[in-house]
C-alpha cells in the first residue's frame, strides 16, 4: 500500500491510475492538500479535518474497498462521527465492519454533455450574498436537511429562479475537483409541478458546462421523480455509493 502526503502534485497520476473516473475527479480537490492510500485497484483519500461534510472516501471493487476502509479505520485514519464514501455495499457486508454507526445509499450521476433546452431555464440567475437570507428561508422550507447552505465554504456559487420578488428555486455549485457538481437543488413546495426543477437543473448545468467537461450531482435511490428528471436531462451514467459514519 502506497501512502502519499500533500498529493496535489500527484493528482493527475492518481486520476490516470483510476481511469479518470468522474467520482474520483470530483472527490480529489484541486487546491487543498489531501492524503491518499493506493492499493491494488483501490484508492482511499482523506481531506483536511476542517472540511465540512464527508471527510474522505475509498474507490475500487466493493470487497477490496471495504477491506481497505477497515484497515484505515483500525488505524484511526477517519475521525469518529465523520462520513466516508464507499462503493455501494449490502447492509450485511457493513455489519461485519466495526467502527461504523450509520450508513446511507446514494447515486453519483454524471454527464459529459449539456442538457437539452428546457422551458424557463432562461430564468435561472446567479445569486449573490444579498440573496443569502432568501436562500436560507427557501432551504428551511423546502429542503431543511440540506447541507448546502449560505456560509458553507464548500459552495462556490448559488443559482436560483425568482417569481416576482420571491426566490422560489435554488441550487448550489459545490464543485471541489474538476467536475462541475450541482447540489442542494430545491423548489418551494407551492411552486412544484411547474417545470422549475428541470429549468433550474438545465440552467445550472449549462452555466457549469462553460467551465467543466463533466457535470455531476447526487440523488437518493428512493427519489424516483428526481432520478427520472435527471436522466431525461442527460445524467445517465451512475456510480452507486454507500456513505458510512465512523464510530
Amino acid at each position: 500500500m502506497v501512502i502519499a502526503d500533500g498529493a496535489l502534485a500527484e493528482r493527475e497520476a492518481i486520476l490516470s491510475a483510476m481511469d479518470q473516473h468522474p467520482f474520483v475527479r470530483h472527490s480529489l480537490p484541486t487546491r487543498e492538500t489531501f492524503r491518499v492510500w493506493r492499493g491494488d485497484g483501490t484508492l482511499a483519500w482523506l481531506l483536511p479535518a476542517a472540511t465540512l461534510g464527508p471527510l474522505g472516501g475509498v474507490f475500487g471493487p466493493p470487497a477490496e474497498a471495504l477491506e481497505l476502509f477497515g484497515a484505515l479505520t483500525a488505524q484511526g485514519v477517519f475521525q469518529p462521527g465523520r462520513w466516508v464514501h464507499l462503493p455501494r455495499l449490502a447492509s450485511e457486508a457493513l455489519d461485519a465492519v466495526p467502527n461504523v454507526t450509520g450508513h446511507e445509499d446514494w447515486d453519483f450521476l454524471w454527464t459529459t454533455t449539456p442538457p437539452p433546452r428546457q422551458p424557463g431555464e432562461e430564468r435561472v440567475v446567479r445569486l449573490s450574498e444579498a440573496d443569502h437570507p432568501a436562500l436560507t428561508a427557501l432551504i428551511d422550507e423546502s429542503f431543511p436537511t440540506s447541507t448546502a447552505r449560505p456560509g458553507n465554504p464548500q459552495v462556490v456559487d448559488w443559482y436560483g429562479i425568482r417569481e416576482g420578488d420571491r426566490l422560489v428555486a435554488c441550487g448550489a455549485d459545490r464543485t471541489r475537483g474538476d467536475v462541475g457538481f450541482l447540489a442542494g437543488l430545491t423548489v418551494a413546495p407551492a411552486f412544484r409541478g411547474r417545470g422549475l426543477g428541470a429549468a433550474l437543473t438545465a440552467g445550472m448545468s449549462r452555466a457549469l458546462a462553460a467551465h467543466h467537461d463533466t457535470l455531476a450531482l447526487g440523488v437518493y435511490p428512493a427519489n424516483i421523480g428526481a432520478i427520472r428528471l435527471y436522466r431525461r436531462l442527460g445524467y445517465t451514467a451512475a456510480f452507486p455509493l454507500t456513505s458510512v459514519r465512523c464510530a
